[in-house]
C-alpha cells in the first residue's frame, strides 16, 4: 500500500520534514518513491514563505493511482483550494485515547481496596479503643460507688501483715 506522509530532515531540534510518496513498510526516513512537497515547521506560520510547498500534480496523480496519505499530510491537503475538493479530513475522535491500560485500572483497584482495608482497620481499632475506653469508665464508676466497702477488708490485711513482718525483723 502506498502513503503519502511525512519523512524527517533537518538537524536536532531543527525539524524539516519532505512530503514523500512511500511504500508503508518502508522506514519513516528510508526509501521513497518520490518526493513531492516539504514542510518546514521552524518557519513563522504567517510569514513571507509558506511552510508547506506542494506539487500538486503528482499528488493529485498519485491520489489517482490509490495512495493514502497520513492524517498529518491529508491536513495539509485539505487546506489546499485545488486539491481540498479530492481530500477531505476530519479531525479524529478517540475518546479512550487518555484512558488508563488494563494493568493501570489493576493497580488502581488494588490500591484503592488496600484503603479500604485500612480505613476498615482503623474504624475497627477506634471501635475497640472507645468500647475499651468505656469500659475502664465503668470500672471507675464502680470504683467510686463502693471504695469503703473494698477498701476496709484491704486495710485491715496490710495491718495483719505489718505487724508480722516487724516481729521477724526483730529475731
Amino acid at each position: 500500500m502506498l502513503k503519502i506522509r511525512l519523512a524527517r530532515g533537518g538537524a536536532k531540534k531543527r525539524p524539516y520534514y519532505h512530503i514523500v510518496v512511500a511504500d508503508s513498510h518502508a522506514p519513516r526516513d528510508g526509501k521513497f518513491i518520490e518526493k513531492v512537497g516539504s514542510y518546514n515547521p521552524m518557519l513563522p506560520k504567517d510569514g513571507a514563505q509558506p511552510r508547506v510547498a506542494l506539487k500538486v500534480e503528482r499528488i493529485a496523480e498519485w491520489l489517482g493511482k490509490g495512495a493514502q496519505p497520513t492524517d498529518r499530510v491529508a491536513r495539509f491537503l485539505s487546506q489546499d483550494e485545488t486539491l481540498g475538493a479530492k481530500v477531505k479530513w476530519s479531525q479524529g475522535n478517540n475518546p479512550n485515547k487518555g484512558a488508563p491500560g488494563k494493568k493501570a485500572q489493576e493497580r488502581a483497584a488494588e490500591r484503592a481496596q488496600r484503603e479500604a482495608d485500612r480505613l476498615e482497620a482503623e474504624a475497627a481499632a477506634k471501635a475497640e479503643a472507645a468500647e475499651a475506653a468505656a469500659r475502664a469508665k465503668e470500672e471507675a464508676e464502680a470504683a467510686k460507688n463502693a471504695p469503703a466497702a473494698e477498701e476496709a477488708p484491704a486495710a485491715e490485711a496490710a495491718a495483719e501483715e505489718a505487724p508480722a513482718a516487724e516481729e521477724t525483723t526483730e529475731a
